[in-house]
């Protein structure tokens, strides 16, 4: 019988390569190679071999001392993801982050999960969350899982979804926008709203916060603006 794609094994070291990818993005600090060997389940030699494959194609970086970190590489793939959408978001995303004072970030659905796409930090606050691109959480956490989530027909949400997120997100579809807390990183709040496009994957812009007192609901409203503002500048 003839070899289809769909009978093909799975590359086990393609797998591990980016599941490296996945845990230095989830962990935010550079690991050692032996942080990623146990994460990984492997032996050092191992994840040390894969990390020097990535390396050379500039997807992680070795730091001076030793420890590793996504590489800038990187950058330059995720720009290539759906760049009318990126160049039309990120001017919108800077000026509502300098207006609310809050890290503002485009977000898109992939499979099961909520992965950031492009984050603008406010350029005058004193303080600010960092959201970096391609961190990703299960859609069915955070304020733009829920944004995502309120934009699609319930037969199509991940059969992991828990029951008591349908109630929020059934709030969320009423009113528009969807709020979370404590639900990704502790202590940060989020509001975000659907970004509604033709023929396009889902996506959600947000802005995430520790402790402001702005109303959710004018951080909504402004949040509205630049949807229907990068909506103008795709000519949707």
């Amino acid at each position: 019988m003839a070899d289809t794609p769909t009978a093909a094994p799975a590359s086990q070291t393609l797998s591990r390569g980016i599941r490296i990818l996945e845990e230095l993005a989830d962990a935010r600090v550079p690991l050692t190679v032996d942080d990623l060997a146990r994460r990984l389940g492997v032996h050092r030699s191992i994840a040390y071999r894969l990390l020097r494959t990535l390396d050379d194609h500039g997807l992680v970086m070795r730091e001076t001392d030793g420890r590793y970190a996504l590489g800038a590489r990187l950058a330059a793939l995720a720009m290539a993801t759906v760049p009318d959408l990126q160049a039309a978001s990120v001017p919108e995303l800077n000026a509502a982050a300098d207006e609310l004072g809050m890290t503002c970030f485009l977000a898109v659905l992939d499979h099961e999960e909520c992965v950031t796409l492009a984050s603008v930090e406010p350029r005058h606050a004193v303080a600010s969350v960092a959201q970096r691109p391609g961190a990703r959480h299960p859609v069915w956490a955070g304020a733009p899982g829920k944004a995502l989530l309120s934009i699609m027909p319930d037969s199509e949400w991940p059969a992991a979804v828990p029951a008591r997120v349908a109630k929020d997100v059934a709030e969320a579809r009423e009113r528009g926008w969807a709020t979370s807390h404590d639900e990704v990183i502790p202590t940060l709040k989020s509001v975000s709203v659907p970004l509604r496009l033709r023929g396009r994957r889902r996506a959600a812009i947000a802005v995430v916060y520790v402790g402001e007192s702005t109303a959710p609901e004018r951080i909504a409203r402004r949040l509205r603006d630049a949807a229907d503002a990068i909506r103008d500048a795709l000519g949707e």
